[in-house]
């Protein structure tokens, strides 16, 4: 045996070439054993302490990448110590494997923390209040800093000079890199903001006319957000316009528990009118209106009352009105209507009139926030009191259409055939 292995060093030795290409062989083979071995190891031993860690369960379908390129490192670093000890080869060439070798571990360890602050992120997601408190912006900032560091080194190795001298040239180059990284450390800042002062956050509504963006948030990350329209398209918003531009979030709508109503009813101006005793008898049918008749006449007939002769002529008195008894109507419906937020503002008043009629303005707050049902609640009241408004003689103002203009014909064909 001891006389084999002296006679196969006399041929290696008689032969370099095949020597060196052996040894190469025995190196990646060794090599590729690492791998393997490690990549069994890590696979097992990692999956079961994220399954144990406070972050929460690994699912399937998490970023779970990082654990096949942390084995990587293992035939890197076997490659970049073990070529030094390959016969036969240049010594620049094996300057360049090494470095080259100690370059890639560096990416791939990069690579690898960059997965990890992935996963990190997609694990805090499932937390109840990750939507309060996004990390995604700061996890950016980190995976960006490691890449930065991870170049400086990578290009040390590969220049074979030392990190700290490519670090002393950078003071010259500061005003260059605050130009590169303006839009980054712009959005930095407004990401802390944004965090601290709890500005928005995923699933709250925002509205940016200026940018046409009307929707949900889906995303905030370092440098974007993420709005996803009603329209179901995307609309990506630089950061910073989040403190730089006004914009309207609905979170406080949303929170409330209610939702506000402001609609105005427009009405004919020439169809306001007093009351005749037989429009109030007809009236007090009305559940709603039973008491409000009784005290308002009451109140009328005592005002009256002081006015002594001068009460005798009716322009000096106080009378009910169509309107007036109808806006009483409205909001006593209201004060009734199941859906309506009774703890929240509820106004039915008068707004200035204008020349398309006399706006009657129904403010109020229905008790839920759901965009169908808020229409939906809103529609049914004022189906009803559009339904509703002719039996206090009112007329709603409304412009002359195809069908007010035929009506007008007919008339004056009338009216000359007469």
């Amino acid at each position: 045996m001891y006389a084999a292995m002296e006679q196969l060093a006399a041929q290696l030795a008689e032969n370099p070439l095949l020597y060196t290409l052996i040894a190469l062989s025995l190196l990646l083979s060794l090599s590729w054993l690492g791998n393997w071995i490690v990549k069994r190891i890590l696979l097992v031993a990692l999956f079961r302490a994220l399954r144990a860690s406070p972050l929460g369960e690994v699912r399937q379908g998490d970023d779970l990448d990082f654990i096949a390129r942390l084995a990587n490192v293992v035939p890197a670093l076997i490659i970049s110590e073990g070529i030094l000890y390959v016969p036969g080869l240049p010594e620049a060439l094996v300057t360049v494997v090494s470095n080259v070798s100690r370059a890639f571990t560096v990416v791939t360890v990069a690579m690898a923390i960059s997965h990890v602050l992935t996963l990190v992120n997609q694990l805090y997601e499932r937390r109840p209040d990750a939507q309060n408190k996004p990390i995604k912006g700061y996890l950016q900032l980190l995976k960006l800093v490691v890449y930065v560091v991870a170049t400086i080194l990578m290009v040390a190795l590969l220049l074979d000079r030392s990190p700290l001298i490519l670090l002393s040239g950078l003071g010259a180059m500061a005003a260059v890199l605050m130009l590169i990284f303006q839009d980054t450390l712009l959005s930095l800042v407004a990401s802390v903001q944004i965090s601290s002062n709890d500005i928005i956050r995923v699933g709250d509504w925002v509205e940016m006319p200026q940018l046409n963006a009307d929707g949900s948030v889906i995303d905030v990350a370092l440098h974007t957000v993420k709005v996803q329209n009603w329209d179901k398209t995307i609309t990506t918003i630089p950061t910073r316009r989040f403190i730089t531009d006004p914009f309207k979030n609905w979170r406080g709508m949303q929170e409330s528990g209610g939702r506000r109503i402001k609609r105005s009813l427009m009405i004919d101006q020439q169809s306001v009118r007093f009351l005749d005793e037989g429009e109030k008898t007809s009236l007090r049918r009305f559940r709603l209106l039973q008491d409000y008749l009784e005290q308002k006449q009451q109140e009328i007939e005592g005002w009256n009352a002081r006015l002594q002769e001068q009460g005798r002529e009716t322009v000096n008195t106080r009378r009910i009105t169509n309107l007036g008894t109808f806006r009483a109507y409205v909001e006593r419906y209201l004060r009734h209507h199941t859906q309506i937020h009774q703890d929240m503002t509820l106004i039915v008043r008068q707004m200035a009139p204008t020349p398309e009629g006399l706006p009657l303005e129904i403010y109020c707050f229905t008790a839920t926030t759901a965009w169908v049902a808020y229409e939906g609640i809103q529609a049914d009241i004022f189906d009803h009191l559009l339904a509703i408004i002719p039996e206090f003689g009112l007329r709603l103002f409304q412009q002359p259409s195809g069908q007010d203009m035929r009506t007008l014909a007919r008339g004056l064909h009338a009216a000359e055939a007469a």
